[in-house]
């Protein structure tokens, strides 16, 4: 079985959400007027369709390799 390195993008929500929020967990700095925990929540939050898109996108690419349509 070939590793599918496209797997480890389902990793970045864990790491954006638990792996890092006690390296974030401050009300200091202020962005936009918003303490910087929820502006991080945030962006984790619209990330999150990105890695797994990019994940689908992956599992894709290698069905269709192992079915011999890609070259």
């Amino acid at each position: 079985m070939k590793p599918r390195l496209h797997h480890l993008w389902l990793l970045t929500p864990f790491v954006l959400f638990l792996g890092a929020l006690p390296l974030v967990n401050r009300v200091d700095p202020v962005v936009l007027g918003l303490p910087f925990l929820f502006v991080w929540l945030l962006g984790a939050t619209v990330l999150t369709p990105l890695a797994v898109w990019l994940t689908w996108r992956g599992d894709r690419r290698a069905a269709e390799d192992a079915r011999g349509h890609r070259a």
